[in-house]
């Protein structure tokens, strides 16, 4: 069976998926086979798989850190909030349905023999598994339900590295306060402290870390400082929403895309391959002042379709995303943002609350949600398109689709967006609809293949040697160099050395 270590950590988006990523791949490049480990994860971020089963993109990441293949047995639980008390409950990749927290609460203990089997089906395979718990595991009003924090600690005897973020403040005292409120045999699990996205001096850290070893009897195993790592993240936590556009201020850039920051937005992680372009200023957007002067609209992926277009009409993004794109601004929907752009959206079956809504109009397509979700991983080409983005017409391109809707078009349509084949069944189809410089595809990750992304740029600012055209590794080797990136910063940081006397001591 494999050794096991976890992370986890005082609060939500304080580092553990990055720290689990970085052991991940610091455990490969040793010469290891590892494999990541979440029993349950809550996020919009989700990804499919070979199998055509869903998973947390948290998850995905790591095993790519580890050189492997994601499976759902990594993240058996997925829960992706549909409201502020209501989640679709995703089960070993597979849909169990929409749930309210208090039900979910009262059932979850019947899903332990399901994340059981996949973390034993793990064990078997990989010689460590790295697991990494969720918000913090000292919630005293839910450690009966615990499934991921503790319980998983127990269930896999993995020694447990608590992580404190300094850059918001407290980390002492959310430190000590974590392992107070643990019972004696939980803190037992805890084999040390990692303090993380740390600004300045450590030398005047330093007394500090020494009388808070004092205080909780545990060892610091490292200080990490506060790096720039461009890897997918795993939720609406993101500084991507809040952080500034990485161009070059004194320079008007190549490319301005404003993405609409829905309230359920999903998958945002399909930009991250635009945002590192050179010229390319790539903003979130949540009202119509921030519109600006965009040279693209992207309407992304949403959980919630019918709620997110509600809110795009009332606060008035609605009226400035068809004023743009009467002016002749691109504007580009993917999934959920698709759905939006056509004339009507149906629910028959009550998926998003029943009832039928307008959509913006901007193109002839009418979505009906139906019962099914559809999850499949999709290979193809560009059609032969008009409008600005002609130039991707007959580019290889590749991704997965994750919805509820089917999307058919209506007469008026100028043609659809791509030829593509379902990877799962072999079955081809066509992808999306286009009029104008309007754009809609049901395909997550389709600017990462090849050099789509730089085309797209090139369309958008005219000048065809503005951004240099790579191969088409390109994306996947730069994600590589991230991950190599986070662990050499690990190995630096942390005691690694303590890190794998620990693993093999165990619990």
């Amino acid at each position: 069976m494999a050794k096991t270590i976890m992370i986890q950590g005082t609060a939500s988006n304080v580092g553990k998926s990055l720290m689990a990523a970085g052991l991940c791949r610091i455990f490969k490049q040793d010469g290891y086979r590892v494999a990541p480990f979440k029993s349950q994860n809550m996020a919009l971020n989700s990804y499919i798989t070979r199998e055509g089963l869903e998973m947390g993109r948290a998850q995905v990441v790591q095993a790519e850190a580890a050189g492997i293949e994601p499976h759902t047995d990594m993240n058996p639980i997925l829960l992706k909030p549909t409201g502020d008390t209501r989640s679709q409950v995703i089960v070993q990749g597979e849909i169990l349905g929409d749930q309210s927290a208090e039900h979910y609460y009262s059932h979850k203990k019947a899903f332990e023999p399901r994340i059981r089997e996949s973390f034993e089906r793990l064990c078997r395979a990989y010689d460590i598994i790295v697991l990494e718990g969720a918000g913090s595991p000292a919630e005293i009003n839910l450690k009966e339900q615990d499934m991921v924090n503790m319980y998983m600690a127990r269930l896999a005897k993995a020694p447990v590295l608590l992580v404190g973020d300094i850059d918001r403040g407290g980390v002492f005292a959310s430190l000590v306060g974590t392992l107070f409120l643990f019972t004696p045999e939980e803190r037992d699990f805890v084999k040390g402290v990692v303090i993380n996205k740390f600004r300045g001096s450590r030398a005047i850290l330093e007394p500090g870390l020494r009388q808070m070893e004092g205080l909780i009897h545990k060892p610091v195993l490292g200080v990490i400082p506060h790096i720039k790592i461009d890897i997918d993240d795993e939720d609406s936590l993101t500084e991507r929403f809040t952080g500034a556009p990485q161009n070059d201020p004194s320079r008007p850039p190549l490319a301005d895309i404003g993405v609409i920051r829905f309230p359920r937005i999903s998958n945002f992680t399909d930009f991250n391959v635009l945002s590192r372009l050179p010229g390319v200023r790539l903003r979130y957007v949540d009202a119509p002042e921030k519109l600006g002067n965009p040279g693209l609209i992207i309407l992304p992926g949403t959980k919630n379709t019918m709620g997110d277009l509600r809110w795009l009409v009332q606060n008035g993004l609605a009226s400035g995303i068809r004023k743009f794109a009467e002016g002749g601004t691109p504007v580009f929907g993917i999934c959920g943002g698709y759905q939006m752009l056509g004339r009507t959206l149906r629910d028959p079956h009550g998926v998003e609350g029943g009832g039928t809504m307008e959509g913006l109009g901007l193109l002839p397509v009418t979505t009906v949600f139906e019962k099914e979700k559809t999850r499949t991983r999709v290979q193809g080409t560009f059609a032969a398109l008009g409008g600005i983005l002609k130039p991707l017409s007959g580019m290889d391109l590749e991704g997965y689709e994750v919805h509820m809707g089917i999307s058919e078009g209506e007469a008026g349509g100028t043609g659809y967006l791509a030829d593509i084949r379902d990877s799962n069944t072999g079955i081809a189809k066509q992808d999306g609809l286009y009029s104008g410089n309007v754009y809609g595809s049901y395909i997550h990750g389709l600017f990462d293949a090849g050099n789509i992304a730089q085309a797209l740029v090139k369309a958008l600012s005219g000048d065809t040697e503005a951004v240099p055209t790579g191969t088409e590794s390109g994306w996947k080797a730069y994600k590589e160099k991230q991950y190599d990136t986070l662990a050499d910063c690990l190995r630096t940081h942390l005691d690694m050395e303590r890190v794998y006397q620990i693993l093999e001591e165990g619990i």
